[in-house]
């Protein structure tokens, strides 16, 4: 075990699931827990956003970090809403506000247009700034629904659209989600790399 990582978002989502997805690795602690404030999200991309909100966290409180920078890129729109998913509709709007905008800007897009992917970045970032921070990638390909469906998960999953299985984030347990979300999938490369790091270590 590393001991405790605090994690770089007030998300409670994200929270919870990334809690699950490295409870064999570490303990993760919120950063409300030890009163840290939030860093602005300034990067063009996940990796840059991922990593400015690590480093700021770890520095803060003199822990290991994580950080989870994540969004969702739909093909008809350009990619968007990409690194602004969590403030599509405004830098204070919450998922249900996101969800009415994307479903708007996709009116009249038939379904076989609507294409969009899950995009996650995990950073684990040291309190000391010598070693390099550890980062791994996960992608979750999909569709976007007509309207909104089921009730579990956070952000846009009431929306998304399993590529492979047509089921809906939404109505997915947090074990199955797990499996094939790109949180899951970044979880698991994260965890293969503190692992290598580990035995290299001893």
């Amino acid at each position: 075990m590393i001991g405790a990582v605090v994690l770089a978002s007030g998300n409670p989502g994200k929270l919870k699931e990334l809690q699950e997805l490295f409870r064999r690795q570490f303990r993760l602690i919120s950063m409300s827990e030890l009163n840290l404030d939030p860093v602005e999200e300034t990067g063009t991309t996940f990796e840059e956003n991922a990593l400015i909100k690590a480093r700021a966290a770890a520095a803060q409180c003199g822990r290991p970090a994580l950080s989870d920078d994540s969004g969702l890129e739909v093909d008809a729109l350009n990619g968007a809403p990409g690194v602004f998913s969590a403030r599509y509709a405004g830098r204070n709007a919450d998922s249900s506000a996101n969800i009415r905008k994307l479903l708007a800007e996709l009116g009249g897009v038939a379904t076989p247009h609507r294409s969009a992917r899950f995009r996650c970045v995990l950073a684990l970032v040291p309190p000391d700034g010598e070693d390099a921070p550890l980062i791994a990638h996960g992608v979750w390909e999909g569709s976007i629904a007509q309207s909104p469906r089921g009730g579990g998960g956070f952000g846009y999953d009431p929306v998304f659209l399993d590529r492979d299985s047509g089921k809906c984030a939404a109505l997915m347990s947090r074990d199955e989600k797990g499996c094939v979300s790109h949180r899951g999938a970044a979880a698991r490369k994260l965890r293969a790399l503190v692992e290598a790091g580990r035995n290299a270590a001893g």
